[in-house]
């Protein structure tokens, strides 16, 4: 942890991640309110502006992961904020939804590049020592900013309207591209990919298809995760309905649900990245059990009326959040650590393509199953779902771990350092 406060470069990548962080939540929350509110627009489209955001990652992840390891990282994180920032000061002046589709699927693509860069990126700054906490530290940066951006940007579009909104937004990415500009650029040794001649695209992606597939911890731990946040999808994206089971709750009880959520996830982080010495997938499956334990005594409240609403829907988002920052931050971490340096964006590629599918299409199921069941129903199925994939999990965590492949000889890529 203490290596992590002396390493400059690792402190500029974490200060660019929170600016643009918050600059994403201003401009969604901004997007929605203008598109919902002020064009009017219908449910569905109102849900397509989501979609154009994660269906690139969905779609593109393995593809963009290839890129982020083919080209210089740094500088594709830097071209991806400042056209990020373009298209944001665009929507500023938008006069129709296909401006804005147009836009936000630009910006998923691009999105869809600059994250696995990143992960990249760290990689090469971060020795092996610090990894954990490092992924630790971006987890509550993630977290801190799901909180605090809707926050604020709701207060800014009250105040002066969306198109400020905007112009903040593209701010915060031309900033985030000048502090990247800061990072050195690392030198790693080269490895065998990389001193094959005139490798392809196609070879690359290939190679790093190969390299998943070998590694039976990587593949069971992709599962899992997509398969654990498809499931959770199913009742996070229907809480909102679950609460209008409530006669006398608050109009406020959603916010303060998903705000204690965050700082479930923040505290995770917190402790994560001062306790290291863990097993990611004994976490994992800890995690999976206590957002099923929280979703099934949230169902539960919820049908018997409970009192003092506010208070237990805080507690068990906290809870959620908390058990939700073991299911992604270890494993994350572990991931980081074990994947070489040239093969870290291809990885982190598929990962978010696995994560992101598993978020559209979980809302999706969730919806029609809350419709034919019912959302309390549909709690206790999702809550029954996850705490069966936890033990199972637990079960067979020894065979998993046996299937990992040996990748310790690949150093992180921060052997030398030369600035750009």
């Amino acid at each position: 942890m203490d290596g992590l406060l002396k390493n400059k470069g690792f402190i500029t990548l974490m200060v660019a991640q929170l600016i643009s962080s918050i600059g994403d939540w201003l401009s969604v929350v901004a997007i929605i309110t203008m598109v919902g509110l002020k064009w009017e627009a219908s449910p569905m489209e109102v849900s397509l502006i989501i979609l154009c955001l994660a269906v690139p990652m969905a779609l593109l992840g393995p593809f963009t992961g290839t890129i982020a390891d083919r080209f210089n990282r740094k500088s594709l994180m830097i071209f991806s904020d400042l056209i990020r920032a373009g298209l944001i000061l665009a929507l500023a002046f938008a006069e129709s939804l296909w401006t804005v589709y147009t836009c936000l699927f630009i910006v998923g693509m691009l999105s869809a590049v600059f994250v696995p860069a990143k992960n990249g990126k760290l990689k090469e700054l971060v020795d092996q020592e610090n990894m954990k906490s490092a992924m630790s530290i971006t987890s509550m940066i993630d977290s801190g900013t799901k909180v605090l951006g809707p926050l604020l940007s709701g207060l800014l579009v009250s105040a002066f309207g969306t198109q400020l909104v905007f112009f903040i937004d593209s701010g915060t990415f031309i900033i985030s591209a000048l502090l990247l500009f800061a990072l050195p650029k690392s030198i790693a040794k080269p490895t065998e990919s990389e001193t094959k001649e005139a490798s392809t695209f196609k070879e690359d992606f290939m190679e790093g298809i190969r390299f998943i597939k070998g590694s039976r911890y990587l593949i069971v731990g992709m599962i899992v995760l997509g398969v654990s946040l498809l499931i959770l999808q199913l009742s996070d994206s229907q809480i909102i309905v679950l609460l209008r089971e409530l006669p006398n709750a608050s109009p406020d009880l959603f916010g303060y649900i998903v705000t204690a959520s965050g700082v479930g996830m923040f505290l995770t982080g917190l402790l994560l990245a001062k306790k290291t010495d863990y097993n990611a997938l004994i976490l994992l499956f800890i995690g999976v059990c206590g957002i099923g334990v929280s979703f099934s005594m949230m169902a539960v409240l919820t049908r018997f009326d409970l009192a003092l609403p506010a208070l237990w829907g805080s507690g068990l988002g906290l809870l959620a959040g908390f058990s939700a920052g073991f299911v992604f931050i270890p494993f994350q971490a572990a991931v980081q650590t074990e994947t070489p340096v040239h093969m870290t964006g291809r990885v982190f590629g598929v990962m978010n393509s696995v994560t992101t599918t598993a978020t559209i299409i979980g809302p999706l199921a969730g919806g029609l199953l809350a419709t034919v069941l019912g959302v309390v129903p549909t709690f206790v199925i999702t809550a029954l779902l996850l705490i069966a994939v936890s033990i199972v999990g637990l079960i067979f965590k020894s065979s998993i771990e046996r299937g990992r492949t040996n990748v310790s000889e690949s150093k992180s890529g921060a052997h030398e350092t030369a600035s750009s």
